[in-house]
């Protein structure tokens, strides 16, 4: 056993809600606090929170977050004596924890060892095979050919799974459903997991339909004592990311618990691990579980397991760090209540859950939850991150209260400015499936592909309060500019009921208001000839209750000028924009032909030339933003007639990237 040390300046090596939520414990704890941050974060709420911040680099990851040497230095320049890593990013880089033993740096988490063969999938499947430890049938070879993989995949039987031996996160994971999608999953594959992990090395498993997600979490202290705290379910899942977690599994037994934990505890054994680690398993319907991997860091979910066990996982994290015991054995790990956790992203569900990038206009959470977060309003949202923004977390003493709270939560949140995936999150949680615990890990290709993907607007109710929000706000802001004006003569004519039209634009409805002010809180509102009777009860800075035709209601909202208003309402979320007064200027034509960037990013390849000649769905580029790879496909057949974009360019949202000329036509 090492002897105790004391630990004293802790640099967390990340950013966004992990490093603010790493932050926060080490100064509760009274550690003195670090952050470091790229370029594009300069103003992110991780690096206010922090005692000193230094800057490592330019925004993208290969230059900032990524950069060993840049973390290091500036460890070194502010005396760190500790890094937390947090998740993602250098968290499970051996060379990294190699890089901080070097420099005489505690590094927060497991040896480099640990890390290096737990970290490749495909060395720590042989690992578990040698300890028998049951797993998934596939390929795990060095041999990384193509012809080898389609050799293996046969062999093993269609549909498979391609992975990035070094990754997690969906990045570098494709389902290839027959041999004739093998050859480009592998491709795809491939530059995925090398843009992400630093390693283009794969891996293939026989795909198990319609499993449980479940993993255990596992805690080791320097002296060897192992213990699990129990199970996470995170079965519904979107491209192989976690949509929703929860502790414990809902149809876990105690029976089983215990063989799952059990063989958790002896892979930790098997390395030497030390420290906060989680050990992934499929569950299939017989209650038969497979070994997946094991992620050597703090989970994102961490926090579910927190809620239920009484634990904090970050403050053990520092003591195993410090080489103090664990203080516990397995016997006295209690799992209390039911503990639920969704993941905020900024996506368009939409427009294929395409991510989102620009300014947050307002952020506003509840207080009813745990909320996890690392932004703030007037932030802005860059395509050089993952778009995870917000964790909400509910414990109840039942799962359908935990499930319960997180629906309200979610209802009272508000994130304006760009999309998210805010009212697909309450779709989940309020599907039947979920409610009665059998979602699996096809959830969300069984139960919500019929709504993803369609238009919604508000509705006419809806329309007429943010019609009137809008119209005081206005009022409000033209009060201040005129001083000298009464409020009380606010809203009044002196010939007849004024009138004030407004117009709302949102997908292809469009919506003609007309308000009648009936004093200083009554409005009379038509909206395409339907009649609502709006009282604005009490209206303060983005929360107001309207009573409408005799209905309270309460709103959140954020008036941000040249009548635009954004306004949430039971988690549906909205941007009025009022074009009588201030017509939506800028976007483009969408002319059959042309290509737009759907997002911000990076041009990894051109696949197309000017002259080619492509058939509608066709890839013509590869686009990447968020850390995720993006097809660029034909919007129509006939001949490429202009390429806009080259490889390793920096493109924005709406730029125009192609041009297709159709057959015969005439230019």
């Amino acid at each position: 056993m090492s002897q105790a040390i004391k630990l004293k300046r802790i640099l967390v090596a990340n950013r966004g809600e992990i490093a603010c939520r790493i932050l926060k414990t080490a100064k509760e704890l009274g550690y003195e606090t670090v952050a470091v941050y790229s370029e594009a974060d300069a103003k992110a709420p991780h690096v206010a929170m922090a005692d000193v911040a230094v800057c490592i680099g330019a925004a993208p990851v290969s230059e900032s977050y990524l950069c060993i040497e840049k973390v290091i230095a500036a460890a070194v320049e502010v005396e760190a004596d500790t890094i937390h890593p947090g998740y993602g990013f250098l968290s499970e880089n051996a060379g990294f924890a190699k890089a901080c033993a070097d420099a005489n740096i505690v590094f927060v988490g497991p040896s480099a060892e640990a890390i290096d063969l737990m970290g490749n999938k495909a060395a720590a499947k042989r690992h578990m095979l040698d300890a028998s430890v049951p797993c998934v049938p596939g390929y795990q070879g060095e041999d990384q050919c193509d012809d080898v993989f389609v050799r293996a995949a046969n062999g093993i039987g269609f549909p498979i799974m391609v992975k990035a031996a070094a990754g997690g996160g969906g990045r570098g994971l494709r389902l290839v459903e027959d041999a004739s999608g093998l050859v480009q999953a592998i491709k795809v594959a491939r530059s995925e997991a090398e843009n992400a992990f630093g390693s283009s090395e794969l891996i293939l498993e026989k795909a198990i339909l319609s499993p449980r997600h479940v993993e255990i979490q596992v805690f080791a202290d320097n002296a060897g004592n192992v213990v699990h705290m129990g199970e996470r379910d995170c079965s519904v899942q979107r491209r192989h990311q976690k949509v929703i977690e929860e502790a414990p599994c809902p149809i876990m037994t105690e029976s089983l618990r215990a063989e799952m934990g059990s063989a958790a505890v002896s892979a930790a054994k098997s390395i030497g691990y030390v420290g906060a680690g989680t050990v992934e398993f499929l569950l299939d319907a017989s209650g038969s579980f497979y070994f997946l991997e094991m992620n050597t860091r703090l989970q994102v979910e961490h926090p579910v397991t927190e809620m239920v066990t009484g634990h904090d996982l970050v403050a053990l994290q520092f003591s195993v760090a410090e080489g103090r015991p664990l203080g516990f054995a397995q016997k006295d790990i209690k799992l209390i209540g039911h503990a639920m956790e969704v993941r905020l992203y900024a996506e368009d569900p939409e427009n294929d859950f395409l991510p989102e990038t620009g300014m947050i206009a307002h952020w506003q959470a509840s207080t009813t939850v745990r909320t996890d977060s690392g932004i703030t309003s007037g932030q802005v949202v860059s395509p050089f991150y993952d778009p995870m923004l917000v964790k909400m977390v509910s414990h109840g003493a039942t799962r359908e209260e935990a499930r319960l709270k997180l629906v309200k939560a979610i209802k009272d949140t508000a994130l304006f400015g760009l999309k998210t995936n805010a009212s697909f999150l309450l779709d989940c949680l309020e599907n039947e499936v979920f409610v009665d615990g059998s979602a699996t890990t096809h959830f969300v290709a069984d139960q919500m592909s019929d709504s993803i993907g369609i238009k919604s607007n508000p509705t006419s109710f809806e329309i007429a309060i943010a019609s009137v929000l809008d119209y005081f706000c206005a009022a409000q802001v033209a009060r201040r500019q005129s001083l000298g004006v009464a409020k009380q003569l606010s809203n009044w004519a002196s010939a007849s009921t004024l009138v004030t039209p407004l117009k709302y634009q949102f997908n292809d409805y469009e919506a003609s208001v007309f308000i009648r002010p009936r004093g200083l809180e009554i409005y009379d509102v038509e909206v395409n000839s339907e009649h609502f009777t709006v009282e604005t009860l009490d209206v303060i800075k983005n929360s107001a209750l309207i009573e409408v035709n005799g209905q309270k209601i309460s709103v959140i909202y954020h008036f941000a000028g040249a009548a635009e208003l954004w306004m949430a309402i039971e988690g549906r979320s909205f941007l009025y924009h009022n074009q009588i007064q201030a017509p939506v200027g800028g976007g483009h034509e969408q002319a059959e032909g042309s290509v737009f960037a759907p997002m911000h990013g990076l041009v990894l390849e051109v696949r197309a030339e000017v002259g080619g000649v492509v058939e509608a769905g066709d890839c013509l580029a590869t686009l990447e933003a968020m850390k995720m790879q993006h097809q660029i496909t034909a919007t129509m057949s006939g001949t490429i007639k202009e390429v806009m974009i080259k490889q390793g360019q920096q493109i924005s949202a709406d730029q125009l990237m192609f041009e297709i000329e159709e057959e015969g036509e005439v230019a």
